[in-house]
């Protein structure tokens, strides 16, 4: 059931801000002398529960480190910890300026996979997401997608029906699960793509009288 709202519901990384920086995850391997594949490896087979606020940025660097059979010290944690968010900082201009202009017409939300401590980072550094309608980072609301629990919250948060939401994602696994919880969905490739998209499920506004 719909309330005739319209709400787009974007992703964060991949739509809105870039893919984490190229040759990042091998800096980092460099400053603790792992190798490149190995802590790739570690650095997102621990991430999950970093997303979804069940480990702080100390416990999941310390997995890090651990399963890579390296030290642990605070030194080490707090320059990896800040390597990454800086890694992680990037912004399409053009896909700012498309929804800062998409607000005239609909109500724009946001839902990341993004731990707390950068999504603390990235909101200082783009103030900008403090004017949309609504903001749901999974390390704040412990839930990340596609958990349809991530979704539900942005439901419950706005008061609002899930068909009356648009969800774009540039991950069909995540559009799918938003889909499953009644939203639409739409897999970003591109923003011309995504605006006719979105052009075609806004109302056609009534001739003035």
């Amino acid at each position: 059931m719909s309330t005739d709202r319209r709400i787009v519901l974007f992703d964060l990384f991949g739509v809105i801000a870039l893919h984490q920086r190229p040759g990042a995850l091998a800096e980092m391997a460099a400053r603790c002398t792992a190798p490149a594949d190995d802590f790739a490896d570690a650095y997102w087979a621990c991430r999950p529960p970093y997303d979804a606020a069940q480990w702080s940025a100390r416990e999941y660097w310390t997995a890090v480190l651990r399963w890579l059979s390296l030290p642990v010290d605070g030194d080490t944690i707090e320059e990896l910890r800040l390597a990454d968010i800086d890694s992680w900082s990037r912004v399409d201009n053009r896909m700012v300026a498309y929804i800062q202009s998409l607000r005239d017409v609909a109500e724009v939300a946001l839902l990341s996979n993004i731990p707390a401590d950068h999504a603390d980072a990235f909101l200082a550094a783009q103030p900008w997401l403090r004017n949309l309608d609504h903001v749901a980072f999974s390390g704040k609301i412990h839930a990340a997608k596609p958990d349809p629990a991530a979704f539900c919250h942005c439901v419950v948060a706005m008061r609002a029906a899930p068909a009356d939401f648009l969800f774009v994602d540039d991950r069909e696994e995540n559009v799918r699960a938003a889909q499953a919880t009644g939203m639409n969905g739409h897999v970003f490739t591109r923003l011309d793509e995504l605006a006719a998209t979105i052009d075609s499920w806004l109302p056609t506004s009534s001739p003035a009288s």
